[in-house]
């Protein structure tokens, strides 16, 4: 089996007259944890809908298991997001769903399995993020880190072989952080997983990753194992890393002169 789950070739996207991506290159690891990382509005969270067929290309491929997954018929594309799983930044919660039901949903919309059996698994998944006493609460009565950690089990009892996360600690206390790191990892070890954590969280998400790409203006301009890329000198992924406020994206945004913009006035 090819070591690349998933190939992207020569990727461009726009958004109106918005270049998103200008010909992106990348390939993910089966079997690893990939990071897609850069600064706000570079475009990942997009790149994850592309991988998803949710979003299309103008040009290049998407490589789903050497399949390209923008050229598949709706009945395929669906069977092929079965092996995909997502949890949003949102966690996005069915809010007016109990803990334990919003779990037991995928497998009651995509599954004929009793609910005694229903029942083990969603115990199991539950335990496995530490929240089974949890599970008769709503939404509301969870902190934002509880909410996520309900998500990935959610997510997690599809069976999938891909899992993407969305900016998975962003607004998280340093404790929460560290559970849901520590669970991403262990759930891409022990279920075999392949996973793509798109993030601006620099330290945290190169503590778990076994491969980082940074995209900033529309195309990869750093990539390589956690430690090259942190101490990799090029203009974008020094400012990218070490979060510094004026560098190859500059802090004031385009404009004219500040003087003659003052005496036009």
């Amino acid at each position: 089996m090819n070591d690349d789950i998933i190939k992207i070739n020569g990727l461009k996207f726009f958004r109106a007259d918005k270049v998103i991506f200008d010909g992106v290159d990348l390939n993910i690891k089966r079997g690893k944890i990939t990071a897609i990382m850069g600064p706000s509005g570079s475009g990942k969270t997009t790149l994850l809908k592309l991988i998803g067929a949710q979003l299309y290309p103008e040009q290049g491929g998407v490589l789903f298991n050497g399949i390209n997954i923008h050229k598949l018929s709706r009945k395929e594309l669906y069977k092929t997001r079965r092996s995909m799983g997502l949890m949003f930044q949102s966690g996005a919660l069915f809010t007016n769903l109990s803990v334990f039901e919003n779990v037991a949903f995928p497998l009651r919309e995509h599954t004929e399995l009793p609910e005694d059996m229903i029942r083990d698994l969603v115990l199991m998944q539950l335990e496995a993020v530490g929240l089974r006493g949890a599970r008769d609460l709503m939404p509301s009565e969870l902190s934002g880190g509880m909410a996520r950690r309900v998500a990935l089990a959610r997510t997690l009892i599809k069976d999938p072989k891909l899992m993407m996360y969305d900016e998975p600690f962003t607004g998280q206390d340093p404790i929460t952080m560290g559970v849901l790191m520590r669970l991403i990892k262990n759930a891409n070890d022990v279920l075999k997983l392949t996973s793509i954590i798109v993030s601006h969280d620099v330290a945290e998400t190169a503590s778990i990753a076994d491969y980082i790409y940074i995209i900033a203006n529309g195309k990869i301009v750093g990539h390589g194992e956690p430690d090259a890329v942190m101490q990799d000198n090029s203009p974008w992924v020094d400012q990218f890393v070490h979060g510094l406020p004026d560098g190859a994206m500059p802090f004031h945004y385009p404009a004219k002169n500040y003087y003659e913009d003052l005496l036009n006035a």
